[in-house]
C-alpha cells in the first residue's frame, strides 16, 4: 500500500503543499510520458498506481464535462468495458494535451472523445451499472460452456470507500499471483 494516503482520496483534494513525499511522487509520475496500460499485464505496484491516476482524471473528465451516471457512473472500476475504453480514452488525452503535440491534437480528443461518449454509454447500459445501484456485467454462456453465474444487484452507498477496497483487493490478488509464479519456479 502506498504511504502517502492523500493519494487515495477521490475527490479533487490535493496533497499538503508541504508533504515533499507527495510532491516527488507526483514529480515521478508527471515525468514518464505516456504510455498504454495493458491492464492484463500490470504488477501489483503499477496497477496500484495507474488506478490512482486514472481515478484522479475520470473524477476531473466527469466534472469538467458534467457527464451523468449514463455515461460514467460510480462504479465505473468494477466493469472492465469501462476501465478499458476510460483508459484509452486517458492516454489519448495526455497525448494530446503534451505540451510537444501540435496545436490541433485537442480538436482530435474532442471529436474521439464525443465517439467515446457514445460507446461509453453503450457500455453502461449493457452493464447495468447505474447511479445508485450496481451489478456485475452478465456474461452470455456458449452452447457447451457452464451457464454463467446469475448476478446480484447491490446499493451503491459509499463510491469512494468501494475504490479503495476494489484497488487493495486487485493489488493483493496481483501480488499473491506474482508470488504463486515465482515460487513456481
Amino acid at each position: 500500500m502506498t504511504d502517502a494516503p492523500w493519494l487515495w482520496q477521490t475527490g479533487d483534494r490535493e496533497p499538503p503543499p508541504d508533504d515533499a513525499a507527495a510532491e516527488d511522487l507526483d514529480a515521478a509520475l508527471v515525468a514518464e510520458p505516456p504510455h498504454p496500460v495493458n491492464w492484463n499485464l500490470l504488477t501489483a505496484e503499477q496497477a496500484e498506481t495507474e488506478w490512482i491516476e486514472l481515478n484522479r482524471w475520470v473524477n476531473w473528465l466527469r466534472r469538467t464535462y458534467g457527464l451523468p451516471a449514463s455515461i460514467i457512473p460510480p462504479y465505473w472500476h468494477r466493469h472492465p468495458e469501462l476501465v478499458w475504453e476510460l483508459s484509452a480514452l486517458n492516454l489519448h488525452w495526455l497525448s494530446a494535451y503534451d505540451p510537444d503535440q501540435h496545436g490541433s491534437a485537442p480538436f482530435g480528443w474532442h471529436r474521439d472523445f464525443a465517439d467515446a461518449r457514445n460507446r461509453l454509454h453503450d457500455w453502461v447500459a449493457t452493464s447495468g451499472t447505474r447511479l445508485e445501484r450496481d451489478r456485475p456485467t452478465r456474461q452470455t454462456a456458449w452452447p457447451g460452456e457452464p451457464p454463467a453465474d446469475p448476478v446480484d444487484e447491490v446499493e451503491i452507498t459509499d463510491r469512494d470507500d468501494d475504490f479503495i477496497t476494489f484497488v487493495i483487493d486487485d493489488v493483493e490478488r496481483r501480488r499473491t499471483a506474482a508470488d504463486a509464479f515465482t515460487e513456481s519456479g
